[in-house]
């Protein structure tokens, strides 16, 4: 017996993260459609709001080991889909089964390649070694070669690349949807960026008259935070500043680079913040020298504001760049070639002809249009197998 039409995947909905708030916005719109709704979660989960077409269940309770917490929720879900089979199970997480994937979080074996290019040899063997990480590659492969998979929906080419190159998955079943920016939402705060920037520079004893350059990301060693510190330092005696935004655990790591480089006196960091908005408003030129990203959604927040972006490859995001809107560097290795990107930048502060243009070329990208997307994708397959019964 078929007991929920469509069913939703996703660990920890307690949390406050990116991809929680995605989950709770497609569970909505499916939802909206009239879809009757179960989402899976783990721990006590408490929704935005009420609606009578989602039904929350908690599956498994948290463990201390992050690995078995990994492999106890895949259990549970199976378990769960065993007892309550639904004809659509998608899945925002790492479950060994769903019909339909959305791979926010890219594809894990991709993630390892490019992590052992930056670690040394002992970090690069423990890999092999690390439960987690084999936990994850595991429902990673039975996942993406599931014979049921229907639709993998990947947030950039360089992710759906990645996927194809390390699995056994159909191309035909994956769709590259970009990651969607609240576009419309944003409009109010972009129209009075400049009025704004000059209280939000005092606020934060920063240089009005500076090139404001802009970081925003959670653990700065996989975002790239050193990379840029040291394209930065070969240019020390322009007249630029960087804000630095996010968590970071090892935060002092990264104070001693910035003082052993030079850079101290430009370099400021201002810890995680609840809104990322203001921070916008004052930069000149937001800077993701990402290792690995699947797609940064500061790259869409950022334009989407009317500041053009500095990239790397190695962010699904730079799919979006173009000469109007930034630019992506080929090698974060090379400081003195990075450095030529953010120099290029100092030519181009934010005025509002050119925030206008930079914020225009991300408009295609709004929330709602990129979600319809994947709704309706889906919607298909439910309409499908409503004709079949």
């Amino acid at each position: 017996m078929v007991n929920s039409q469509l069913t939703i995947i996703k660990s920890e909905l307690f949390k406050q993260g990116g991809l929680e708030k995605y989950t709770w916005q497609i569970a909505y719109d499916f939802c909206s459609r009239g879809i009757s709704v179960t989402l899976l979660t783990s721990g006590n989960v408490a929704p935005p709001r009420s609606d009578p077409n989602l039904n929350i269940v908690s599956v498994s309770p948290d463990y201390p080991l992050s690995f078995f917490n990994v492999l106890q929720f895949d259990k549970a879900c199976h378990r769960y889909l065993e007892q309550h089979p639904s004809p659509i199970v998608f899945g925002l997480d790492r479950n060994r089964f769903q019909t339909h994937i959305r791979t926010g979080n890219g594809v894990h074996a991709a993630y390892l390649k490019h992590r052992s290019k930056e670690e040394g040899i002992f970090k690069k063997g423990s890999f092999a070694l690390n439960p987690l990480h084999q936990a994850i590659l595991s429902l990673e492969k039975k996942a993406f070669e599931h014979p049921d998979l229907q639709v993998l929906f990947a947030n950039s080419e360089m992710v759906k690349g990645q996927i194809l190159e390390h699995y056994d998955t159909d191309p035909k079943k994956i769709c590259v949807v970009h990651n969607g920016v609240e576009w419309q939402a944003m409009q109010k705060p972009f129209e009075c960026w400049a009025e704004k920037k000059e209280q939000k520079l005092r606020e934060l004893s920063l240089d009005p008259s500076a090139f404001q350059f802009l970081f925003v990301g959670h653990n700065f060693r996989r975002k790239g935070l050193e990379k840029l510190l040291r394209a930065l330092a070969t240019m020390r005696n322009e007249d630029f500043q960087l804000s630095v935004i996010g968590k970071e655990k090892n935060l002092k790591i990264f104070i001693d680079i910035a003082e052993h480089l030079g850079l101290k006196e430009k370099i400021f960091f201002f810890g995680p913040q609840k809104e990322s908005l203001s921070f916008y408003q004052i930069a000149d030129c937001t800077v993701i020298p990402s290792l690995y990203d699947p797609f940064a959604n500061v790259t869409v927040e950022s334009l989407a504001m009317g500041v053009p972006v500095v990239t790397s490859r190695y962010n699904g995001g730079c799919e979006i760049i173009t000469p109007i809107n930034g630019s992506v560097v080929s090698s974060l290795d090379d400081p003195f070639l990075f450095a030529s990107a953010l120099k290029s930048s100092l030519l181009r502060s934010k005025i509002q002809n050119r925030a206008c243009t930079v914020r225009d070329s991300v408009k295609h990208l709004d929330f709602s249009r990129q979600l319809k997307v994947i709704t309706e994708t889906t919607m298909c397959n439910v309409c499908a197998i409503r004709s079949c019964h």
